[in-house]
């Protein structure tokens, strides 16, 4: 069987990272899939989905190395042709990929006991965001 589901949520953008673990969980609840996999999706090209343990420090430190790889005021051949400020969004978005798939077992994702599913926008503005979770199982 396969089982879709979304939620939206609102973001600063910036570098913006959001817990959003609960959130797939629930659909994985509400679609009754005990065996399978799950994957989440975010849509548009300035935001990324990864797994990480969500806390200060390292939250702090992912914005240190995002920096270093796509820093923010380089020079980007996006913003010459589009006239805007974002060119370092797209690019740390694409290192970290719109897409997870985690494994469910018994009805629950085989996160480990400090990994939690995060949103990071990293666009330069507030946006709306779309994650769509499609679950594939029994």
């Amino acid at each position: 069987m396969v089982h879709s589901g979304r939620f939206t949520l609102s973001t600063q953008g910036n570098d913006h990272m959001l817990d959003i673990t609960g959130m797939v969980e629930q659909v994985i609840l509400d679609c009754g899939v005990v065996n399978g996999v799950a994957t989440v999706f975010v849509v548009g090209s300035t935001a990324a989905i990864t797994t990480i343990e969500y806390e200060p420090g390292l939250e702090q430190d992912m914005k240190a190395v995002l920096e270093r790889l796509a820093p923010r005021d380089a020079s980007y051949a996006h913003e010459a042709r589009w006239h805007d400020d974002n060119g370092h969004s797209h690019i740390r978005a694409s290192l970290l990929g719109p897409s997870l798939t985690v494994p469910i077992v018994g009805g629950r994702m085989t996160l480990g006991a400090w990994q939690q599913i995060v949103l990071i926008d990293f666009d330069t503005r507030p946006r709306t965001r779309t994650v769509h979770v499609q679950v594939i199982g029994e």
